[in-house]
């Protein structure tokens, strides 16, 4: 039996599926397997993924097109290891990542959740590096974390970044398959109620960004995003989560402003308590929304010289 599973999902990836699956093929650790989930693509994604011919890799097709929370959950329901890794269609790994997770899970064996610092790669080989910020990490040293505290901002992790132990999967579920923007939060707010996260700051996988408009054009119409409501409980006593589930009700509510969407602006509005933001971000919940066009714009001019904004 493999010690990991790498899960892909895949769906309109042809450009990209490839190099996907090299960066799998190349790692320095070799006792994996791959699950490769077809979700009905329509371009040449399948034809292209059956080309890389390794005896690890499988291809499971649904028959229907389910999205990306069913293509991982049916990646899990077939994994044959006890620990998971999941990999985008269109990111990469570079060849130490899995043996990192590997030396992560002997260090830390009382946890089960484990993830290397990212990089944002952007047109004209743009490299962001996306890490905890806010504290006094060391490169290329690992630490235990509290994810909710070091993940006020742009998350640290992605989940080309991550790994888990698959029984942590019976504890707090699978992706809900209802859910079709934001389910990787929803998610790590499950996940991260009861498990610490092991973290090594070091740059291992690549979220790869091939069209700077691809991170200003995803709008919630028709979209579900996560109830936070839910999870209201988990913040007893825990001002951590409390801030977290404001924080995604803040960028949930800016958002719905931008999509002219007035009703699922107040739903996120009076669900946050504002002590939970910071000046700008309180500034920007209630600014109008030409404004907060106008910046998502000088984001985008600025990411294209190689600047990292933020307006969180």
């Amino acid at each position: 039996m493999p010690l990991f599973s790498v899960i892909i999902p895949l769906y309109n990836k042809s450009k990209h599926i490839e190099a996907t699956l090299k960066s799998v093929t190349i790692q320095t650790f070799t006792d994996f397997e791959v699950i490769v989930v077809n979700d009905v693509s329509t371009d040449d994604s399948l034809m292209i993924a059956q080309t890389v011919k390794d005896d690890r890799i499988r291809i499971i097709n649904h028959s229907v097109n389910k999205g990306l929370s069913a293509s991982r959950n049916t990646g899990i329901q077939n994994a044959k290891s006890d620990f998971i890794a999941f990999l985008d269609a269109d990111d990469l790994w570079k060849p130490d990542f899995l043996r990192t997770i590997h030396q992560l899970l002997i260090q830390y064996p009382d946890t089960g959740i484990f993830a290397t610092k990212y990089e944002e790669v952007h047109p004209k080989n743009i490299v962001l590096p996306i890490g905890v910020t806010g504290t006094q990490l060391k490169e290329n040293q690992s630490y235990l974390l509290d994810f909710f505290s070091t993940n006020m901002g742009k998350l640290a992790v992605s989940f080309s970044s991550l790994a888990m132990r698959k029984d942590i999967l019976n504890d707090v579920g699978t992706f809900d398959e209802e859910i079709s923007y934001a389910e990787d939060i929803d998610f790590y707010i499950r996940a991260f109620y009861e498990h610490k996260l092991a973290y090594l700051n070091t740059s291992l996988a690549c979220y790869m960004i091939y069209d700077n408009h691809q991170m200003s054009l995803a709008g919630l119409k028709n979209k579900t995003i996560p109830n936070f409501d839910k999870y209201e409980y988990m913040a007893d006593n825990r001002p951590e989560i409390k801030r977290f589930l404001d924080f995604y009700r803040y960028i949930m509510a800016k958002q719905y402003k931008l999509d002219t969407n007035r009703l699922g602006y107040i739903k996120m509005l009076n669900g946050i308590d504002l002590s939970s933001l910071n000046y700008k971000q309180i500034t920007l919940l209630y600014a109008p929304a030409f404004a907060l066009k106008l910046i998502k714009k000088i984001k985008a001019l600025l990411l294209r010289k190689g600047i990292n904004p933020t307006t969180y």
